[in-house]
């Protein structure tokens, strides 16, 4: 497989086998067996008449034929089709931004002030949004939601499974992964026809850092509160970019010219925080710089045509450039800009512009995982990991493929149904489910 991203350095390593006496072979256990498949799991070789078990939405073992099915096993014959981890969308906006809904589907951009780091995408999500079934479609099953570019500082991001919750809670992967922050031609256009500030990228620029140096002055002097055990008044400004001052959240940037990347870079490296790059049109520009820095990118979306200036060097061949160089990369469509069911199409675009196949495939899965710190659980076909499983019916980078089947938690959410077509596995079906809940 193509180099990905390490995972966490303080997760655990784990094998491919199910340890005696685990919860596998219980039989209060809730196995799941998929068998016969071309198993890819991304974080290790494929795997010839493959075997994924899942047991109580964690899978328990990867393997070839040999490895043994409990007693009990939902099984699923896989043979003719590849088996491979669900989709990672590392940036979109699904459930924030509803399609077809005009106005009142569309909560991405708190566009009343610049700072709005007190914002959590998690508190705009409706989980019955049509993209979350385009999702399923297209093999997604996690997104990272985060609100969008109007603003300098936008608000904390969310990444959530795409399906199986009766509220948006019970699909909460990380409530809060980053803080989302747009340089460039957004927030100085919004503010600039406003007559406010911030109308230029200088401006731009500024209220960043001047919200990290309030910040910085507000997390010392809560800390010498709290070492005296006196009061202190909360500001969630202030905490939620404190939190990033200290890494607990990832600074996720959009920008899209190599200067505001650079300015990007400068931020981050007078704050100390960790930086992502967020779309990175002309990372390919300064792909080394990246590279030598460790600064991931999320690149895209791809699909689209040159409506602002600051895209006008965009290209799909970029992608390779910026992976050659060295630079970890995860593909986006920033749905609904593009689809999200057409994450895999931007991929299968992607190498034939020159990315290898294992790293198109690894930036749709591990990759994104491993930069927005999800790779504990999702990502990969490995042993712990959660058990979202797509069945496609050929290679996915080949346009030909389609997806069969989904199971997030080993949980059914995508089934064949009539007409050659699939169904979404509703949530009210819970109830006639034997031990759906």
């Amino acid at each position: 497989m193509s180099e990905t991203t390490n995972p966490t350095p303080d997760r655990a390593v784990r094998t491919h086998t199910t340890p005696a006496g685990s919860a596998a072979g219980s039989p209060r256990s809730r196995v799941l067996a998929i068998t016969g498949g071309y198993v890819v799991p991304v974080a290790g070789d494929p795997i010839e008449r493959g075997t994924v078990l899942v047991t109580d939405g964690v899978i328990s073992a990867v393997g070839g034929p040999e490895v043994a099915i409990p007693d009990g096993a939902e099984s699923v014959d896989a043979t003719g089709s590849w088996v491979l981890p669900g989709f990672v969308e590392s940036h979109g906006h699904v459930g924030v931004h509803e399609e077809g809904e005009g106005w009142s589907g569309n909560d991405t951009n708190e566009m009343t002030g610049p700072n709005g780091a007190r914002l959590r995408a998690l508190d705009g999500i409706d989980i019955e949004e049509l993209g979350f079934r385009d999702a399923l479609r297209g093999g997604v099953t996690t997104v990272v939601v985060k609100p969008g570019s109007g603003n300098p500082i936008g608000g904390r991001t969310a990444a959530i499974k795409t399906w199986g919750g009766r509220t948006v809670d019970e699909q909460v992967l990380a409530a809060d992964v980053s803080v989302k922050s747009a340089l460039g031609e957004n927030p100085k256009r919004v503010y600039g026809d406003k007559k406010q500030t911030p109308a230029t990228r200088l401006g731009v620029a500024a209220v960043i850092r001047d919200a990290f140096v309030a910040a910085q002055s507000y997390a010392a002097k809560r800390d010498a509160a709290a070492a005296k055990d006196e009061p202190f008044e909360r500001n969630l400004t202030h905490e939620t970019l404190a939190a990033v001052l200290d890494g607990t959240l990832l600074w996720d940037q959009h920008c899209h010219r190599h200067d505001d990347i650079a300015t990007a870079i400068r931020l981050a490296e007078e704050f100390g925080y960790q930086l992502v790059v967020n779309h990175g049109t002309e990372a390919h520009k300064i792909a080394d710089v990246l590279a030598e820095k460790g600064i991931p990118v999320i690149f895209g979306p791809m699909l689209t045509s040159r409506s602002k200036v600051e895209l006008r060097d965009r290209g799909i061949a970029n992608l390779a450039l910026i992976a050659g160089a060295g630079v970890t990369v995860a593909i986006t469509t920033d749905h609904p800009v593009v689809p999200i069911d057409q994450l895999v199409l931007q991929a299968t675009l992607a190498v034939r512009e020159g990315l290898d196949p294992a790293t198109a495939l690894a930036a749709l899965t591990l990759n994104p995982a491993a930069i927005l710190r999800l790779d504990r659980r999702v990502g990969a076909l490995e042993v712990g990991r959660d058990g979202d499983v797509v069945l496609w019916s050929g290679d996915p980078l080949t346009v030909g493929s389609r997806v069969q089947r989904v199971w997030i938690e080993g949980r059914p959410v995508l089934e064949p149904g009539p007409n050659g077509q699939q169904r979404v596995v509703e949530r009210w079906e819970r109830f006639d489910r034997t031990g759906w809940r």
